[in-house]
Formats: C-alpha cells, structure tokens, sequence
C-alpha cells in the first residue's frame, strides 16, 4: 500500500467516449459547481448554493461502479480498493476538467466531483477591489494568502492575479497544485505548471525540487500541512512571491489557523517566521448580487503587512489585526465591513444579505449612515 498519488492519465485516448462523461456534459451545460453519484439515487448537481436532482433514473451501486471503473487504470483500482477513497483529475476536453473523489459509503461507491473551469477571468468579471490588482502589480517577494470557505472563489482570486503578473512581468511562474485548475498561457512570463500525480509523485517531491527551477513567483495550492506551509514560507522569504490558499475567514483566524498546523513547540518560531514573512491576507466570502452581470458577488478583507501587523503578530496580539485594517486602508488594506458598505452602496448586494454576514451589525448599520468607528491607537 503507498501514499503516493494514483493519477489517471487524461492524455489516454479511448475508442468509445466513457459513459460517464454523460454525466459529466450535463454538469457542464448547467454550469454546475459539483456532480454527485450516490447509489438509490438519480444524479445530483450542486447549482449555485443547493444540491439539485436531475431527471435521470436513480443509479444501482452496480452501475455506478461500472461508471467509474471505466475511466480509471488497474493501479488507480487497486489503490481504491485497498483504501476505500480515490481522488484524481479527469479531462473531458482541454477546457473541461473535473477534480474527481470516490468513495465508500456504507459499503457502496459514491462520487463527487467538482468542475473546473480552465477560462481565467479577468479582474473586472469578479468585481474584486482595484487594490488587489494593484498587490499583483508591486509585489514582488513574501507571501500571499487568499482564505476563506470552501467554494468562495480562491482559487479563481488568485489566478486573476497569477495571470496578471504573466501578462505584466518577465519573470518564471511554477505552480504546484493538485489538481491543475486554470491553464495558463505563456505571455510576458514563461508559466510552469506541475499536477500532483502526472507531473511529480507528490507535494513532498515537487516542494524538494521547486529552489533548482528558478521561479520567481510560486503557487502552492492548498497549504493544508506543515510541509507545504514551511516551503512557501521559506520561499517567501528567499525572495519569491509566494501564493497559497486557507480555509479561515479572517486575517486574525488566518494567523491561528497558520500555528494549529505546528505542533505546540514550534509555534513560536513559526509565528515570528510567518510574521516576517506574509505580505498579504486577503479573505473573502461568496455572496448573492443583485445584477445579472454578478449572481454571486465577493465581499473582501485586506490585510498588507506593516510594522504594525507584524508587531501584532509577534506579539501574540492577532486579535487587534482588525483595528490595524480600520486604520490603514489608505495603505490598499480593507475590511469586511467597508466592503460590505459598498457593496450596498453599488447595489451589488441586497442589506439584508449584507447584515447577515457583517462581523458586528451595528458597526455595518452606522457606516451606511456615513459614521465609522475609530479604530483606535495601537501600540
């Protein structure tokens, strides 16, 4: 048994079309997030924020296990077989690509797959604040975190981001993800891309490699352990611009959620690493808008690193992170309840919507009748 990838190779070219890529196409053609095969039940498809039925027949556990051995290689079973949980990248065409789990469940084969669209959005189409296209622009080591739930557009922030640098600077871009979700085109910048279990075994082999590829600017996806949080911070602070993502919500949780993945005695040295060596939080959350042009709209928090925040951070004092947001925001930084105030200002988003996840209800009430609390002096 190995804890290694078990990739699928999406280059295989096979005589008939899988059946299951019937499933997937509907997906496709209803812009679903997610496709779900449960067995007893019809196809499911995740649109927008619920789980909808389709007007298919309830699959058997057989047939779904027929689905899904069918686009899978004789390693790739073995390993689900032995473990019981599969997760692979699979291509239906060069600008479709799911990010596929199988599972057991109650002894029964499930999936879930989440689509993947390889169109990189521009800046204007996420109505993103100016001030993170202008971070893309002028920085040029340390690190960059994008954080947030599950399904709030990281992934998407970043590539924005990634892909403006390639259109601006002259430079080495790698990225280290798992799967590939957006595919970048060579413009100013030369764009490496490497997928876990294609292209390199695993984190540990493609972070061992990534100083002798000479990037300039780095993704590593999902920084979800310790192995790949201490490669980005320490490329980070070689020189490199390094972009990583966490599922917190705020620039104060972002720190803790940094130290939960250190065991007790290394915290200290990893929050005065981590305080020396971020550049940018940003979190966001996935909101309903109002306009057609913007079903889904986000609301953003900025944090930039200052003496300030990064005294904080050393200090234990993450919590205060808020007040240095409220003072700064001359400085491209912003907080959650500014954009939400100008969101509905824009109407963007509905208040109700707005009040719903505004960190304290009053303060958001007072800033749209134009008043806003001092953030105080911090020392």
């Amino acid at each position: 048994m190995t804890d290694k990838k078990q990739p699928i190779d999406t280059h295989v070219h096979l005589d008939v079309e899988p059946e299951i890529n019937r499933y997937f196409k509907v997906a496709i053609k209803a812009q679903a997030r997610d496709l779900h095969l449960k067995a007893g039940h019809p196809p499911k498809l995740r649109i927008r924020e619920g789980i909808k039925n389709t007007t298919a027949e309830p699959l058997d556990e057989k047939q779904i296990e027929k689905l899904v051995f069918e686009i899978l290689n004789e390693k790739q079973k073995q390993y689900f077989l032995e473990n019981g949980s599969l997760d692979f990248a699979y291509e239906i065409s060069p600008t479709d690509r799911f990010r596929v789990n199988i599972f057991r469940q109650r002894t029964k084969i499930s999936l879930a797959a989440r689509r993947i669209t390889s169109k990189i959005p521009p800046f204007e189409s996420l109505h993103l604040p100016q001030s993170i296209q202008k971070i893309a622009e002028t920085t040029y080591e340390g690190l960059i975190l994008v954080t947030g739930p599950t399904g709030c557009g990281k992934s998407m922030t970043i590539a924005a981001m990634i892909d403006h640098i390639n259109k601006i600077r002259s430079c080495h871009i790698l990225t280290i993800e798992d799967p590939l979700e957006f595919i970048y085109t060579d413009k100013k910048a030369i764009v490496s891309q490497r997928e876990i279990g294609i292209d390199v075994p695993d984190y540990a082999d493609a972070i061992k490699s990534l100083m002798r590829q000479d990037p300039d600017v780095v993704l590593i996806g999902d920084l979800k352990d310790k192995q790949t949080l201490v490669a980005a911070m320490r490329a980070s602070e070689t020189g490199h611009l390094v972009f990583g993502t966490l599922h917190s919500g705020s620039a104060s949780q972002t720190v803790q959620r940094v130290l939960d993945l250190f065991p007790q005695e290394e915290r200290e040295l990893a929050r005065q690493t981590f305080a020396s060596a971020f550049k940018v939080i940003i979190s966001q959350i996935l909101l309903p808008g109002l306009k057609k042009e913007a079903e889904r709209i986000p609301a953003v928090e900025i944090l930039v690193s200052n003496p300030i925040a990064r005294k904080l951070i050393s200090e234990k004092r993450e919590a205060e992170l808020d007040s240095v947001i409220r003072a700064c925001q001359n400085e491209g930084m912003l907080d959650l309840t500014e954009s939400l105030r100008l969101l509905v200002e824009g109407d963007w988003i509905d208040m109700k919507v707005a009040l719903q996840h505004a960190p304290n209800v009053d303060e958001l009430k007072m800033a749209l009748k134009g008043i806003r609390a001092s953030a105080g002096t911090i020392l």
